[in-house]
């Protein structure tokens, strides 16, 4: 809940400008990332586990991420279809998992996803700063341009990788 907490505040501080506030906005990102991986660890250590943690635990985690990216949109650090690519495939794993409950199974989070995640939180720390704005390539790549590939990339390879793993639920013919 704190990660959910820490969304509106995310967004008031990159909207609300004063000397810093970015930064803090940044720390404010960061913190509510860390959750995510202090949540889980508390939960898997004291055995608790809940449904309404299975539930907003990936939910909090989706709204962050996107909350982010819909301000790069807005901000002209990130186009849309990019936004696009990566919000399809958080809809497309949360269906796929919702047909997986239906027949009594559950998909854990895979090795991909996880590094997914890390990659998209990482990035989007560095699209927070003027570290951003470095050029890698004159005239072709800054820093930013690389980060959003790199989401893009890591988001399109996890998502194909839950899709092949769990092709059989969806009753598709190989």
């Amino acid at each position: 809940m704190v990660r959910i907490a820490l969304i509106p505040v995310f967004f008031i501080l990159m909207y609300w400008a004063f000397p810093g506030h970015s930064i803090i906005a940044l720390i404010i990102f960061a913190l509510a990332s860390i959750t995510d991986s202090v949540d889980g660890y508390i939960a898997r250590k004291y055995n608790q586990i809940s449904t309404f943690g299975k539930f907003v635990d990936p939910l909090a985690d989706k709204l962050l991420i996107v909350s982010a990216i819909l301000l790069f949109v807005e901000r002209g650090q990130m186009q849309a279809w990019a936004a696009m690519i990566i919000v399809a495939r958080e809809f497309a794993v949360t269906g796929l998992r919702l047909v997986a409950v239906e027949g009594g199974i559950v998909i854990a989070a895979g090795l991909s996803g996880k590094v997914k995640t890390v990659i998209s939180v990482i990035v989007i720390c560095v699209m927070l700063t003027d570290l951003q704005k470095i050029v890698l390539i004159p005239g072709v790549i800054t820093l930013n341009g690389l980060c959003v590939w790199l989401m893009v990339l890591s988001t399109l390879y996890s998502g194909g990788e839950y899709f092949i793993r769990n092709y059989k639920l969806l009753n598709v013919k190989k």
